[in-house]
Parts: structure tokens; C-alpha cells; sequence
């Protein structure tokens, strides 16, 4: 019947899907990618480890996935110091989902998330999905959090949860250990009203999924996790791990939090495969932490040689830096694809984000972008 109508939620009416541009270029420097890909030793493991699990398909998979919480929870410790029981740890098919049941579970209808912009442009997806309001500050010139701005947003709207990504994306920055203390501080009570009639906390979730990738002296929030319930910290297996095809994401919260999750979470949601998967990954942290330790030297070089042509770069803790100011940044990001560099045109107008890939890649770009700015 041609006249049938669906009956889509309005808020979707016209809308377009999310998706960086997926074009078959020689060099490909725009979703963030670990640029290597796993060793022959990793795949060898991988491939046993699917094999045995392929075998009980017939199964569904371990429901609370307890092995993987508790390697997730072992890795942690490496990386960052912090010991975290592995029942404080929950993972998902991505930090997408891990996001979409925080949302689900503390936000929906009538509550309100807020930020910091330029952000990550999923967050607001992830409060429209879930039927939340999206509410956002400015942050200042130097992509850095304006915390006055954001305290009174936590005076005006009352959140139920504050969303910060650390380091940032598309900017790359990263917040200051302290600015994170403070702001667990801020949303002990600042969050909506309580059947009671009591304040309750503002859930403060700090997204980490470029951690690794940090410069040294830039802590994690997985230190104050123990002591503020309300704060969670959000990671990922895509970047760091080169693990963008296996999509898992997991993060870090008190009990309490991770209870309020199984309500929402679907039954069964993490394969036996994925877990397979990433627990293989896991047993071969060492040789991706250096990968991750020589893309931090890259990402400096490659920023020092973006400083040395006149351009502005915001200081990155991430596998990525975010350049500028550009007239017309289009234009840019035009000629470096004719010349088979695809980077990403993100953010506030005037700069550009480009992904730190191999050495060749990083050098065919820098060839390409001496090209067009001369």
C-alpha cells in the first residue's frame, strides 16, 4: 500500500545514521584505528581459542562472562596501577552498548545528560536513543573543560549523569586528574530528585578509551572510582588493543552501578566468540603495549611537525591530533583525498582530525599536506 506510513518516533524523522566515510584509499587516517594489525602469534591464538569455544555453540555463553571480567580486572592493574575486584569490572559489544545501558539504566525519559563540546558525536545519539535530554556547555578556546560553565549546568538541569570523555574526541585532551576529583565532588548531590524527595548523585562517567595512549603524568579516573560511587570510567579494546573488528568495551563502577546494569542488559549479550577473542588478546597485552608505546612517540613527532608548518595543535593524549585553523578546512580535506589521504572533517569549523598511523602513512600524509599548503 503506498499510503501505509511507519510509525517512526518523530525525534527520527529525517535523520541520517552515524558513520565516518568508508572509502577505499591508500592511506586511511580517519576513525582512530590501532594501525597495525595483530600479529601472526595473536591471530594463531585467536583462531584456537574461537575453535574451542565454536564447539559449544550449541550453548549459550557464560551470561556474567566471570573469566573475562577478572582478565579485564588483571590488565587494569598493569596499565594503570589501580586494583579493581573483578566485579567492579562489566563489558558489552562496544563502549556503543556500554554507554546505551549506563543511559538506560540511570537516564531515559524526563532526565537530562550533559557535557562538555566539541565531544565525541555518538553521546548525543546515545541520549536520543535512550529518550534523555542532551545538554551541553562550551569548553574553553584550548579545548580544555570549563568548569564554571559546567557547574552551572549541574545547577540548572540536574543530570543524571555527566559524560566526559578524557582524552577527548575529536581534540585529543585530556582532564586533569584534579578537574576530575573536583567534579566528583560537584555531583555527589546534583543530580534529579529521588522518590524521597532527596537529592540524588549525578552519575559521572569519564570516557577513557584512549587511555593508553595518554602522555606520562596523565593519571586515569580509575583511581577515584573506590571512593565515589557515582563515578564510572568507561574503556575499550578497539584503540589501544587494535581490536576495532572485535568490538569490546567495558568499563569500571561500584556494585551498586553494575547491579543497576543487569537490569538492563539483554540476557546472553557477549558471544562465546567474542569472549574467546578477547581473552586471547588479553594473554598478548605486552606486545600491544608496545605498539601503543611507539604510536605515543609517532603521535609527538607527528604533532611537532604539524607545530613546525605554522599550524595550531591541541595538546593530544590520544592516537590522534587535532590541527588547525583552517579558511577552508573542506577544501583541505578535499585535496589531501585526491592525493589519497583520507583523514576526517570533525569539530568546530576551521580544523581537521588525523588518525596516527604507520610510519609510512604518517609520512605519505605529511608528503600530502606539504603539497596542498604549498
Amino acid at each position: 500500500m503506498t499510503d501505509l506510513r511507519l510509525p517512526l518516533r518523530p525525534e527520527l524523522a529525517g535523520l541520517s545514521p552515524y558513520g565516518a566515510p568508508q572509502l577505499d584509499v591508500p592511506v586511511r587516517l580517519n576513525v582512530n584505528e590501532n594501525p597495525w594489525a595483530p600479529s601472526d602469534e595473536l591471530v594463531d591464538d585467536i583462531a584456537r581459542s574461537v575453535a574451542r569455544a565454536a564447539s559449544g555453540l550449541n550453548r549459550y555463553p557464560d551470561r556474567d562472562f566471570l573469566e573475562l571480567r577478572g582478565e579485564l580486572a588483571r590488565y587494569l592493574a598493569d596499565e594503570s596501577g589501580v586494583s579493581v575486584p573483578p566485579e567492579h569490572v562489566w563489558a558489552a559489544n562496544g563502549s556503543n552498548e556500554v554507554m546505551t545501558q549506563i543511559l538506560q539504566a540511570f537516564a531515559g525519559t524526563s532526565r537530562t545528560v550533559v557535557s562538555c563540546a566539541p565531544t565525541y558525536s555518538m553521546y548525543h545519539e546515545y541520549a536520543r536513543d535512550t529518550c534523555s535530554r542532551w545538554v551541553t556547555c562550551d569548553r574553553h578556546e584550548d579545548f580544555s573543560i570549563d568548569l564554571d560553565a559546567l557547574r552551572d549546568l549541574l545547577e540548572t538541569e540536574h543530570p543524571a549523569v555527566v559524560l566526559l570523555a578524557s582524552p577527548n574526541n575529536p581534540t585529543g585532551t585530556a582532564l586533569s586528574l584534579d578537574d576530575i576529583r573536583s567534579l566528583a565532588d560537584d555531583t555527589r548531590f546534583s543530580g534529579p530528585v529521588g522518590p524521597d524527595g532527596q537529592p540524588t548523585a549525578s552519575l559521572l562517567v569519564i570516557d577513557e578509551a584512549y587511555a593508553e595512549f595518554r602522555r606520562a603524568g596523565t593519571s586515569s579516573a580509575l583511581e577515584l572510582v573506590e571512593q565515589n560511587p557515582h563515578v564510572v570510567v568507561s574503556r575499550t579494546m578497539s584503540k589501544a588493543f587494535g581490536m576495532a573488528g572485535l568490538r569490546l568495551g567495558y568499563m569500571v563502577a561500584c556494585q551498586d552501578v553494575i547491579d543497576a546494569i543487569m537490569l538492563v542488559r539483554l540476557p546472553y549479550h557477549l558471544s562465546a566468540i567474542t569472549q574467546a577473542a578477547a581473552l586471547a588478546a588479553l594473554r598478548h597485552r605486552e606486545c600491544l603495549m608496545q605498539q601503543v608505546a611507539d604510536l605515543r612517540d609517532s603521535r609527538d613527532a607527528l604533532a611537532h611537525w604539524l607545530e613546525s608548518r605554522g599550524l595550531q595543535v591541541a595538546q593530544s593524549d590520544a592516537n590522534f591530533i587535532f590541527f588547525g585553523r583552517f579558511d577552508n578546512r573542506q577544501d583541505i580535506f578535499d585535496k589531501l583525498l585526491e592525493r589519497g589521504v583520507l583523514i576526517r572533517v570533525v569539530g568546530p569549523d576551521g580544523w581537521l582530525r588525523v588518525s596516527v598511523g604507520t610510519p609510512e602513512e604518517n609520512q605519505q600524509f605529511m608528503t600530502a599536506l606539504e603539497e596542498v599548503l604549498s
